[in-house]
């Protein structure tokens, strides 16, 4: 928090800028104005140049451009303090924070620059958030410490979307911050009208009369702020005297300014859902191959043409998540919430409650957020949910915050729910079937981000169980979650090669463990579990817990995900290294099967 300023360079001349002239904020702050456009245009050229190369966030960042510039020429980062919520609008403070050729080369590759803020990148990152609405929570607390240490007359200022309002956590920080006379925190509302998609709900309609309503109160200043604005978010010369007047205040103020999403960039203006991200094109002639969210997709909608009690709910991501084919179809059984998960929860549970059986549709690493919401308002209730966790495992380039590595752990602790992972594009659709079909409590659906692939037939099915692959006198079990089935079936080959004879086996319902898991468990010497979860607290362990409350001495061998934060990478490579691949697999059964048994160790 008290790093020193950069050591500067000489200033850009005046006659001209250039981008790359602009090492530090202290560069930047040398500029005239009038240069300041020339400036914004560099600025842009090399995000979309980099982004439609690696792929990352564009039309976020594209419309902050200058509001960013300004920021970093009244606010003297880092001993001022700027917040970005979310993280993925924070391209433009990278590249004006010493990061330009690392943003050019490296955005979002494995060893490279992250595409959301990183503490260990540079003491300009103060907050590596990438899930919306927590920036005013970091600010409050940010600014209560500066009051304690007596280091008051150092800005602390978070810049919050429009789209990150329709999340609860920004309305508990704002009920504390409007509170606090003496503790100044600047809050910038960039205003696009969109998070992912158009900003949904009552705040959004507010912000949109405000230009209309300039001598009745508004929301913020009920709220104790300070109201600033409208003010043009890509007119720096606009900006700086507001930005400097809310900073003279001494108080709590909202600076509110007006943005266009995708701003410089036809293209991400006219489609600001479908370019919140972009990457490079598909190579001439390449056939598309579908995902597991596309499959859901018109899973879902074929589900609700039979079922009119079937609705969809999401947070703030239609689109993502695999809802607007349903919400096109259905438009009055589809609930947008806003970034606000556990709303969605919750809300859900209302509907269940009325006798209608919602699908919320969610990425995996935010259901995080709604846990207490899914545990105690739901499962307590016993009510029929149906979760559908996109993005579950390893999502690759957007890193720690994203890979959905920890709703097994988190779901297998929840009383009465059932977890399934399907294989392949048709035990998706048969699972999200059996998923709308069961009344008796919550269930939930997870799979990656990637394509699909090809499908895993079964042998045999045994109650829920499906086995893929049975040698004679089999001594290994490989129990397959989800997609690692291909990995699983591929072991299996090299096991026969290398005369270890094994079975392996898919129990579509992962959680909790079935009865007849167990059965199969225990015909085997050895188990080894393949989860793209974090171990603790998997299937694995969930499994290791049942066969010793059965009684039976069977040891279980997890290859998990490791218990720790994995930074971005490509998805492949971050599964192989962690053993989530054929070879990985065979050999944890090559060390297992050197260990004696505990049957082996007690006859020793």
């Amino acid at each position: 928090m008290n790093a020193p300023l950069p050591t500067t360079q000489a200033a850009p001349a005046v006659a001209a800028v250039r981008l790359s002239a602009i090492a530090n904020p202290e560069h930047l702050r040398a500029v005239p104005l009038a240069l300041l456009p020339a400036l914004a245009a560099q600025i842009r050229t090399m995000i979309i140049e980099t982004v439609t190369v690696v792929s990352g966030h564009l039309g976020p960042n594209l419309g902050v451009v200058e509001l960013t510039i300004a920021l970093h020429r009244v606010f003297e980062s880092p001993r001022d303090t700027l917040l970005f919520d979310t993280g993925h609008q924070a391209y433009v403070h990278k590249i004006l924070t010493g990061r330009q050729r690392a943003f050019a080369e490296t955005l979002r590759q494995p060893g490279g620059l992250s595409g959301y803020p990183l503490r260990e990148e540079s003491v300009h990152d103060v907050i590596e958030n990438s899930h919306a609405s927590t920036a005013l929570g970091y600010a409050d607390g940010i600014a209560k410490a500066r009051a304690i240490i007596g280091d008051g007359d150092r800005a602390v200022v978070a810049v919050v979307g429009d789209g990150a309002l329709t999340g609860g956590m920004a309305y508990e920080a704002l009920n504390n911050i409007g509170a606090a006379k003496d503790r100044p925190v600047i809050v910038v509302l960039n205003d696009n009208g969109h998070s992912y998609s158009p900003t949904v709900g009552a705040v959004a309609a507010h912000l949109g009369e405000l230009p209309g309503r300039a001598d009745a109160p508004n929301l913020f200043e009920h709220l104790g702020f300070a109201y600033l604005g409208p003010v043009d978010g890509h007119d720096v010369a606009a900006l700086e005297p507001v930005l400097h007047q809310a900073r003279g205040l001494g108080c709590p103020v909202v600076v509110h300014v007006r943005t266009v999403k995708g701003k410089g960039y036809a293209p991400a203006c006219a489609h600001p859902e479908k370019l919140h991200t972009a990457g490079p094109a598909a190579k001439p002639g390449a056939r598309p191959t579908p995902t597991w969210t596309a499959v859901f997709a018109a899973e879902l909608a074929e589900i609700g043409a039979r079922r009119s009690d079937v609705v969809a709910v999401t947070a703030a991501m239609p689109g993502p998540t695999g809802l607007a084919t349903f919400a096109a179809r259905f438009p009055e059984r589809c609930f947008d919430v806003g970034i606000a998960e556990q709303h969605a929860v919750t809300s859900a549970a209302g509907l269940a409650a009325a006798g209608m059986h919602p699908v919320v549709a969610i990425y995996a690493t935010f259901l995080n957020r709604a846990y207490d919401l899914l545990l105690m308002d739901v499962a307590l209730h016993r009510l029929p949910v149906t979760f559908v966790l996109d993005r579950a495992g390893i999502t690759g380039p957007d890193g720690p915050s994203h890979h959905g590595m920890w709703d097994l752990s988190l779901l297998g602790t929840v009383p009465g729910l059932r977890v399934a992972a399907p294989r392949d594009a048709e035990r998706l659709r048969e699972l999200l079937s059996e998923a709308v079909d069961y009344h008796d409590g919550p269930t939930a659906l997870r799979f990656p981000k990637a394509s699909i692939g090809h499908a895993v037939p079964a042998i045999e099915r045994i109650a829920a169980l499906d086995i893929l692959l049975r040698a004679p006198a089999a001594e290994v079990l490989l129990v397959a979650v989800g997609p690692t089935a291909t990995e699983c079936v591929a072991a299996w080959q090299l096991l026969a090669d290398r005369g270890i004879a094994a079975t392996v086996t898919d129990p579509r319902w992962v959680l909790p463990i079935a009865d007849e898991l167990i059965a199969l468990a225990t015909a085997h010497r050895v188990v080894v579990t393949v989860e793209d979860n974090i171990g603790a607290g998997g299937v694995g362990a969930a499994l290791a817990h049942a066969l010793t409350a059965a009684g039976a001495m069977v040891p279980v061998h997890p290859v998990a995900l490791p218990r720790r934060f994995l930074a971005h990478g490509h998805r492949r490579d971050i599964l192989v290294e962690s053993g989530l691949c054929a070879t990985g697999i065979v050999d944890t059964v090559v060390r297992a099967r050197q260990l004696p048994t505990p049957i082996e160790r007690g006859t020793q």
